[in-house]
């Protein structure tokens, strides 16, 4: 009977909070917020990035998640129950902490101004405990991203106890001894980088968000003792503070977040030429969101990390025609789904972990704790383009982008009007997935910019939004539905 009972409010528990939290073809299995120990500062602040690691011998899988106080080792095996296997205190009161993995080894960064220190941390021991390794400032202080490809290490923002690097690269041959191989300030041949604020690195090619330099591309030559740049992407349209990228697994595209000022879109680029990168989109998850870390999974998906408006996933695998197929709001407290960001922009998911082998995501929300998540639903998720389709939340005619917001959206769909347009005759039509009308509104206000269509009676899907002016179709955009 006591298990019937614990399994009942288990699910009756899950079953409440999945109300809370605006979802589309993502389900929640559970929250953990472990972390009690600290006072929350003004907006809660008291989670940051996270990972994940899959312990083969023992098949079982684990999230790393980093705190205000530490970190926290969490079994999520059996992901609607996770539990708490072991913590690694840091820094108290650290606002910033990452974390990757090499091997059975957990290595852990904070970008908190000193003292500070590096640590790393030996896994094997899970489910029952973690070994401590190294824990102190002598390799370096602070760092504020880390990124592992093979034997590896790269530190963006190394602060050592005498001296600041925008980016070192270390050897992991031995993985609990890390070696000092290049700092790039000292070692690349041109185009100095002042902020490494982000990278990804695969094989040789490290592709770095440098701040308000925007995109860089640094190789290593052989033998491996010099970088250098071979390619950079500046002065794109909305341009901000770039501050993090990832690549699709055939090498072709580059997506990447700019962080400040705040609800500035998602880019997409082709990097097929690295001397000649070209754009192909920049959207909107909301119109006043503020998109933070993406990861990509091989070619065809896209989830990217957002704050106050949570965990978006995209369909990228025609890039110039990203769909939305599922998403979940870990912050209820503001965003979209309040319209209120009183807050401050700046709050809610920081990152995410969608590569573990069951399939399921990991999401740190920076006040509500760790999220495990099923999104198979949004990863079989097929979308159907009509002819013309162009990418999500935008339409383009003649110099003018119209926007269309808010994507996902319930009741109310809005988009902007150019003065070029007004006192034209406009119309709006909607498709379902079938390509069949269900909607279509030719009723405008020329003295409205924005104008608002009522999509109260459309149920939960996909949909293509045709504009037409003056009896021309002029772009099809896609918007989702969700009640």
């Amino acid at each position: 009977m006591r298990k019937l009972f614990s399994t009942l409010s288990l699910f009756l528990f899950i079953h409440a909070e999945a109300q809370l939290f605006s979802n589309y073809n993502i389900q929640l299995l559970s929250l953990i917020d472990p972390d009690t120990s600290v006072i929350p500062s003004p907006v809660g602040n008291r989670y940051s990035g996270c990972w994940g690691w899959f312990q083969s011998n023992k098949n079982k899988e684990y999230a790393i998640s980093g705190s205000k106080s530490g970190t926290y080792f969490v079994d999520v095996t059996n992901p609607t129950t996770p539990s708490v296997s072991a913590f690694v205190p840091g820094k108290k009161g650290c606002t910033w902490r990452e974390m990757k993995t090499y091997k059975n080894y957990c290595y852990i960064i904070s970008s908190d101004s000193k003292p500070n220190r590096f640590q790393i941390v030996d896994m094997q021991y899970l489910p029952d405990s973690v070994k401590i390794i190294h824990d102190s400032n002598i390799l370096f202080e602070v760092g504020h991203t880390i990124w592992i490809d093979n034997d590896k290490m790269y530190i963006g923002l190394t602060t050592f106890q005498n001296g600041y690097s925008p980016l070192t690269v270390w050897s992991l041959a031995t993985p609990t001894a890390p070696v000092l191989l290049q700092r790039v300030e000292t070692q690349i041949s041109n185009n100095i980088i002042h902020d490494a604020h982000d990278m990804f690195a695969r094989n040789d090619t490290i592709y770095v968000s440098a701040g308000w330099q925007g995109l860089a591309i640094l190789k290593h030559t052989q033998p491996r003792d010099t970088l250098i740049q071979i390619g950079s992407y500046t002065g794109y349209p909305f341009a901000g503070y770039n501050h993090s990228s990832m690549i699709t697994q055939n090498g072709k595209y580059l997506m990447f977040c700019d962080e400040v000022p705040s609800s500035l879109p998602i880019h997409m680029v082709d990097i097929q030429n690295m001397q000649n990168i070209q754009p192909i989109v920049n959207f909107h998850p909301a119109p006043n969101t503020t998109p933070h870390n993406p990861y990509i999974k091989g070619n065809n998906f896209a989830i990217v990390s957002c704050y106050q408006d949570g965990l978006f996933i995209y369909d990228i695998s025609q890039p110039n025609k990203i769909n939305t197929v599922g998403y979940f709001d870990t912050y209820p407290q503001g965003g979209q789904n309040v319209n209120n960001y009183g807050q401050g922009a700046y709050a809610g998911n920081w990152g995410a972990y969608p590569y573990l082998p069951s399939g399921i995501i990991l999401a740190n929300d920076m006040q509500n704790g760790l999220f495990v998540l099923n999104a198979a639903a949004a990863f079989t998720t097929t979308v159907k383009y009509p002819v013309n389709a162009v990418s999500v939340n935008e339409i383009a005619i003649n110099e003018n982008k119209i926007r269309v917001y808010p994507n996902p959206a319930q009741n109310r769909l809005a988009f902007n009007l150019p003065n070029s347009l007004q006192f034209k005759n406009v119309k709006v039509e909607c498709y379902d997935m079938t390509e069949k009308l269900v909607l279509e509104n030719d009723i405008f206000d020329a003295q409205e910019t924005v104008q608002n269509i009522n999509i109260s009676s459309l149920n939960n899907g996909i949909y293509f939004l045709k504009l037409i002016v003056d009896h021309q179709v002029q772009g099809i955009t896609k918007f989702t539905v969700t009640k």
